[in-house]
């Protein structure tokens, strides 16, 4: 009786915590294909799972941030979805890289041509953005999900830095540190000149090599010429011999 109640309490306590849990892999997130590095461009991508039972999801919004306006939105198709991307003039003068923007993208709808997103499965909504902000370290995405039920759900809280996740929190796309472009330039010189010590030291081995080449014909030379000079004398001497045996023979 104490195992069944144990394992009774085990199994609530399982199951409470799994209720707990649960919202916290059922949000609308968003998340870069790569990286988001402050003031260039990149591919996210909505992430949006079914949270419910009886109804699938057919309409997504999704809205851009005012603050810091992205000039440049671009969805990916989606197979069964409608995407509808909203501009709208700046409500006062807004630069981004130097250039003025008289339109900004505000929201991005997606919406379901058949069944949507149905129970127990999930899509990502990708896009390309940019030029992402300079001076930001995050964007917030407020996003509305609605279901075939007519069940809207309003993902718009902002999570707030040091207190609990809220219920419905906004996706918050984190960016990055700027990248460097001199470290790329400056790497493909160190490239190139490594390259080049290389070619020059292989130049030099190669002189080097000729070098020591010639040296070797210079004294095989200089060694068959001494060689001919002693062959010359010997020559010379046994010649001088032989004519000095041939007058002694004749005088005697």
């Amino acid at each position: 009786m104490k195992a069944s109640r144990i394992a009774a309490a085990g199994v609530t306590a399982g199951i409470a915590v799994l209720a707990l849990s649960a919202p916290a892999f059922a949000h609308v997130s968003v998340q870069p294909e790569g990286t988001a590095a402050k003031g260039g461009y990149a591919v996210v991508d909505f992430k949006v799972p079914n949270e419910r039972d009886n109804a699938s999801t057919t309409k997504l919004e999704v809205n851009f941030p005012t603050d810091h306006p992205l000039a440049s939105v671009m969805p990916e198709p989606v197979p069964g979805w409608k995407a509808v991307v909203t501009k709208s003039k700046p409500a006062k003068p807004l630069e981004s890289h130097g250039e003025k923007l008289t339109e900004v993208v505000t929201k991005v709808t997606w919406t379901a041509d058949g069944k949507g997103v149905e129970p127990g499965y999930f899509q990502k909504f990708p896009v390309s953005v940019g030029a992402l902000p300079e001076d930001a370290d995050q964007l917030v995405f407020k996003t509305i999900q609605t279901y075939s039920n007519k069940e809207v759900v309003r993902w718009i809280e902002v999570p707030q830095e040091g207190q609990e996740e809220p219920d419905t929190p906004a996706p918050v796309l984190k960016l990055s540190a700027a990248e460097d472009d001199a470290h790329g330039a400056s790497g493909s010189s160190d490239a190139e000149d490594d390259a080049t010590g290389a070619a020059a030291r292989n130049t030099a081995a190669d002189a080097s090599s000729d070098s020591g080449s010639g040296d070797g014909s210079d004294t095989t030379a200089r060694v068959l010429g001494i060689v001919g000079i002693v062959v010359g004398a010997a020559g010379v001497a046994y010649g001088v011999l032989a004519g000095r045996r041939r007058n002694s023979g004749a005088s005697a």
